[in-house]
């Protein structure tokens, strides 16, 4: 077997594919919605999260003041919405409002859930550690909601009818999920 040659790229963001998150967090005037995509589960008990995300965001303020969270994710029917909330401050829009996304009662905080994302993941962080450019925020998980459409006659969930779809940061681009493999 040949194997063609490789060639060496200057570090960046490589692993990929990312997942693509919607987080909304509670705020004092508005709750707001942050496009995430470093975003990782990290322990299984107690089920851990970890988020990367810029100090300089508004969400990052709105995180360190609420202590909590929720990793929303979203449709490709969600698409325009999710670029939206990734490029948009939310200093200067209501990205509920503007993206026509609903917030529901979440059942452990006080940061809303968005009802159109079919899973929804309620954190609450346990600690905040600066790595440069990021803060890396680790949650534990509180509570998970996910459509009952999706959960097959044995309650398990059958994501086979979802649209989902994931970030590739070496193009920037967003690529659509297809079906199991196995």
């Amino acid at each position: 077997m040949q194997f063609d040659m490789k060639r060496i790229l200057s570090p960046t963001t490589a692993v990929i594919p990312c997942p693509v998150i919607l987080l909304s967090v509670a705020g004092q005037e508005r709750p707001n919605i942050i496009t995430v995509s470093w975003v990782a589960n990290v322990c299984s008990r107690p089920p851990t999260v970890a988020v990367g995300i810029r100090p300089e965001r508004h969400s990052h303020e709105l995180i360190s003041a609420a202590g909590e969270f929720v990793l929303n994710v979203p449709t490709a029917e969600q698409l325009e919405a999710t670029v939206f909330c990734g490029t948009k401050s939310g200093r200067d829009h209501d990205k509920f409002e503007e993206c026509n996304l609903t917030p529901l009662a979440s059942s452990q905080i006080n940061s809303p859930l968005i009802a159109e994302c079919p899973i929804n993941i309620e954190c609450r962080v346990k600690e905040t550690v600066n790595l440069g450019a990021h803060n890396l925020v680790i949650a534990e998980v509180l509570a998970v909601h996910i459509d009952e459409a999706l959960l097959d006659s044995n309650g398990n969930p059958d994501l086979t009818h979802l649209h989902l779809f994931t970030y590739i940061p070496l193009t920037g681009e967003y690529w659509g999920l297809g079906k199991p493999l196995r």
